[in-house]
């Protein structure tokens, strides 16, 4: 069964945190895709990235979007690069897809100099604003619904998205 619900949206858009708080309130799993390469492979996605390369993730991460649209119930949260992947965008087509929307201040805030988001590194902001920029049209064209998370605790967010997608 395919998930009721995939979240996507740039990093520091909340979708783990709001995923988890959506799933729950369902009583249904949750997946992060990041999260499932990260303890298939035993290595961190910093570690890849640095180690094998974008491409090699991006594989990665492909195959693994694909295994979760096609067998997991629950709710399903994609990593921020995971629309750029044309063949990923079309798998989207027909699922109840949820672009959770952040701007630039505050997802530089939620992600700060993190390390572990090897695309952010040098200048966070400038790389994360270009992010946004760059993927904000992929993010609208396979969401089905948008929902704004700047300056909202994820608990509303995950509500918005709740009421978005037809549940309460």
């Amino acid at each position: 069964m395919p998930p009721v619900l995939v979240l996507v949206g740039a990093p520091g858009a909340g979708k783990t945190t709001v995923g988890r708080i959506v799933a729950d309130s369902l009583g249904l799993t949750f997946q992060d895709t990041d999260a499932t390469i990260e303890d298939e492979t035993g290595t961190s996605i910093s570690d890849i990235f640095f180690d094998l390369g974008e491409e090699h993730f991006r594989q990665l991460e492909r195959a693994a979007v694909r295994r979760a649209l096609d067998d997991r119930d629950g709710v399903l949260a994609l990593g921020g690069g995971a629309v750029l992947d044309e063949g990923t965008r079309t798998l989207l087509t027909g699922h109840r897809v949820v672009f959770l929307d952040v701007g630039i201040a505050h997802a530089a805030k939620r992600v700060g100099l993190s390390r572990d988001r090897p695309l952010l590194l040098g200048n966070p902001r400038a790389e994360l604003n270009r992010l946004l920029r760059d993927r904000r049209p992929l993010y609208e064209q396979v969401a089905s619904v948008t929902v704004a998370t700047d300056g909202r605790p994820p608990e509303e967010v995950a509500g918005e998205v709740l009421l978005a997608a037809g549940w309460t």
